[in-house]
């Protein structure tokens, strides 16, 4: 638990994506709510953040809002409490946690894709992000980063060398020279929402050109996860994935 006075982190889940690649699951299913075993996509990741503490949560919702928001609603059989920024259309990653920020506070949040599962421990990233409001280094952003899946080998960024002084892994651009660690983003991170201030509300905007920026500045750290995770992308990975859990929980 937090000491007494220190604000817990904020938590977002981005769900308002349209899941081209889904189709045609999600002409009439929001791409969170597609089932992975007993339960939605979304809803692996608010039981993820509610057991790290997290029980505050903003959603963002734009395809088949109303569907998503119904079934998830205030999240309370998951123990959390549920708001949504609803977006007209999807506004990328960028453009949703911009348009979010009313609902978030101030400093450091966990955002974490609602098309993502993985068993990763969410508690990590409370205590990074806990860190960071305590200003342990200079680090504004802490990414995940994950073995590069067989759809993209060559993979997102670099991790570079521990920093002396904090211990962290700076994040590297994947063509730095002499970089070798090289490694896919997991969807989910730590971002001080600090960042995304003077940015403009409800307007596309794509989160990579952000983090570039941010690389070059020295502001992102990373940490290497090797453990359960899955981009859950289109109808196959999804059979493959319930095919996977399935065939465990059988053998366990």
């Amino acid at each position: 638990m937090p000491t007494q006075g220190t604000q817990l982190p904020g938590a977002m889940i981005l769900a308002a994506g349209r899941g081209e690649r889904m189709r045609p699951l999600t002409d009439h299913t929001p791409k969170p709510l597609l089932r992975v075993l007993d339960k939605p996509l979304i809803g692996w990741q608010i039981e993820g953040l509610v057991a790290a503490g997290l029980r505050d949560i903003v959603a963002n919702a734009a395809h088949l809002a109303d569907r998503l928001i119904e079934d998830i609603g205030d999240g309370a059989r998951y123990g959390a409490r549920v708001r949504w920024s609803r977006e007209r259309e999807p506004l990328e990653v960028g453009g949703g946690i911009v348009t979010a920020l009313p609902l978030l506070p101030r400093g450091p949040t966990i955002v974490a894709a609602g098309d993502v599962w993985t068993r990763y421990d969410y508690g990590k990233l409370r205590a990074r992000a806990l860190e960071m409001t305590r200003d342990a280094s200079d680090a504004r952003v802490h990414l995940l980063m994950v073995p590069n899946p067989v759809y993209h080998r060559e993979g997102d960024f670099a991790l570079g060398a521990a920093d002396s002084r904090t211990g962290l892994r700076r994040l590297l651009p994947r063509d730095a020279r002499g970089a070798k660690n090289v490694y896919t983003y997991a969807s989910i991170g730590v971002f001080d929402t600090t960042l995304f201030a003077e940015l403009t509300p409800h307007v596309k905007l794509k989160l990579l050109p952000l983090l570039n920026e941010w690389i070059e500045h020295g502001l992102v750290s990373a940490e290497l996860y090797e453990g359960p995770w899955a981009n859950v992308g289109t109808p196959a990975d999804l059979d493959a994935l319930n095919a996977e859990l399935g065939s465990a929980t059988r053998a366990a």
